[in-house]
């Protein structure tokens, strides 16, 4: 079946530099699974913590389901992540270090099931942010300069 991506966390990479990514599963009601698969979903503002031994989302914002009835999620609720113990523990610990912070870089299906990739994530400095972006003009330049000397 393979991976679908739905959506992923552009910004993340523009803030932080991303060192570690784990793989979690994420605990959903049922129209909210239905609303993903349509792609309703805004990880902007999302961060992950550790509280009491188990991970959460925050601030994920996943739209309603359009043909929901009374019984529809709450957009921005807490929602609970699905890791091993130990990797709740290596977690605490990175967060816990100064500087380090848990971020959601994208979010997948993987067969059939809704995954969530956690960046362990290092703040840029303004001065790297500038610098990723010169980084990142230049090699569009030099993608489209080949891209016109195949076309000549």
């Amino acid at each position: 079946m393979g991976i679908k991506i739905i959506a992923t966390n552009k910004k993340a990479y523009h803030d932080y530099f991303i060192e570690e990514v784990y793989e979690a599963g994420i605990s959903l009601q049922g129209t909210e699974v239905k609303s993903l698969r349509l792609g309703n979903v805004n990880l902007k503002e999302a961060f992950c913590r550790i509280k009491n031994g188990e991970a959460f989302i925050n601030n994920m914002h996943i739209s309603p389901y359009e043909l929901g009835n009374i019984e529809n999620h709450d957009p921005t609720r807490v929602r609970k992540l699905l890791l091993h113990r130990s990797e709740i523990d290596k977690l605490a610990r990175k967060s816990d270090e100064k500087g380090l912070t848990l971020v959601p870089t994208k979010i997948y299906f993987k067969n059939s099931m809704v995954k969530l990739e956690i960046g362990v994530g290092k703040g840029k400095k303004h001065y790297d942010k500038r610098e990723s972006l010169k980084q990142k003009q230049a090699e569009r330049e030099v993608h489209k300069a080949i891209k016109d000397n195949l076309n000549r």
